[in-house]
């Protein structure tokens, strides 16, 4: 345990979050624990089981929950950030098929999951996405740079073609809804990569306050 006393930041951390295999159920006999690279952050209070990969360079903070313990696999990856109170979750053989292989849930990279966002498998959100606070994303395909605005929900199976615009607070649970979404504006587009600027320093240097190498699951890869 970190010695509070002898820490000249002030910071202390009792490495307290949970990372394990799912446990063996009738829909998820197998347990596998996950697949994390050692470049990956884990805030305390972070909680992943079950068969997820997390590759590099990814920033996980306190309270994200991942819980591949009932929908499998699911994928996060490079330079991605998933806010504080996060949710990823899964229906049980409910997949997406994405580069031949199929995912409960699939992000790719870059893509910043802000505070308190669900995302809910299946689905599958392409690189460069922005999610915003409280919004939801459920059995839906989010296409490359795109922005969800805070407390909007995607599902109903749609597709958003990349680039598209989802207002604050709208329900888009129809293709025809999904096909006449507008655009990212410029200024969300702006906002949208200084998240991903400052939240891609953010693994090496909360290593450094918290006086440790990023990821000391023992599960890197």
């Amino acid at each position: 345990m970190w010695n509070y006393h002898n820490n000249i930041n002030g910071a202390f951390n009792m490495y307290s979050y949970f990372v394990g295999a799912n446990p063996p159920t009738s829909t998820n006999p197998t347990p596998i624990y996950p697949k994390i690279n050692n470049t990956v952050f884990l805030s305390p209070f972070t909680y992943i089981v079950g068969d997820v990969t997390i590759r590099n360079n990814t920033f996980v903070a306190p309270f994200v929950s991942i819980r591949a313990d009932e929908g499998t696999p699911f994928y996060i990856g490079s330079n991605c950030n998933l806010q504080d109170g996060v949710i990823f979750h899964g229906l049980k053989n409910k997949q997406m098929e994405v580069n031949q292989k199929k995912y409960s849930i699939y992000i790719g990279d870059e893509v910043s999951c802000a505070h308190g966002a669900l995302i809910h498998g299946p689905c599958q959100i392409d690189q460069k996405v922005f999610i915003g606070f409280k919004s939801i994303v459920y059995n839906a395909r989010v296409g490359e740079g795109s922005f969800i605005a805070s407390g909007a929900i995607v599902t109903g199976g749609v597709t958003l073609k990349p680039g598209s615009f989802v207002p604050p607070g709208a329900h888009v649970d129809s293709q025809k809804k999904a096909d006449s979404l507008s655009q990212v504006p410029k200024n969300e587009v702006e906002f949208a990569r200084e998240v991903q600027r400052v939240n891609q320093e953010f693994p090496s240097s909360y290593s450094i306050v918290f006086g440790k190498d990023r990821c000391t699951c023992g599960l890197s890869t």
